[in-house]
């Protein structure tokens, strides 16, 4: 069967656009969207694969692990040690929920705008 969809974009909401943008570009490497503004920003991959960023006013930041406001979309990357990966994202602005489910595993931290996202081992190390 041939895919009728291919995804292509993943979009958080977020009370600024280019604020959570520059976090991910400087956490993932990707180019920023010259189109990129105030009300939408987005980062493209070589792929094809887009991580948008769209402007919500009243934005309300997920309460993880506290159900009070879901989760309502979270992203895994794959790091090369956990640990490092850890401090560094922290110092780009992530924070660290209590609990950690499986902090050996992997790490449920959040970005900026307060959505979840895990960093989890097993990214070879870059050269």
């Amino acid at each position: 069967m041939t895919p009728r969809m291919q995804l292509s974009a993943i979009t958080l909401d977020c009370p600024d656009p280019l604020a959570l943008a520059a976090f991910y570009q400087q956490a993932t490497g990707l180019e920023l969207h010259p189109e990129s503004d105030a009300v939408f920003a987005a980062l493209k991959s070589g792929s094809g694969l887009s991580i948008g960023f769209q402007r919500v006013e009243e934005h309300r930041a997920p309460s993880w692990p506290d159900p009070a406001v879901p989760q309502q979309l979270h992203c895994c990357f794959r790091v090369a040690d956990l640990d490092e990966a850890e401090a560094w994202l922290r110092e780009l602005g992530a924070g660290r929920p209590d609990p950690q489910p499986n902090e050996h595993r992997w790490r449920v931290l959040t970005d900026p705008a307060g959505h979840p996202f895990c960093i989890v081992e097993g990214l070879a190390s870059p050269e």
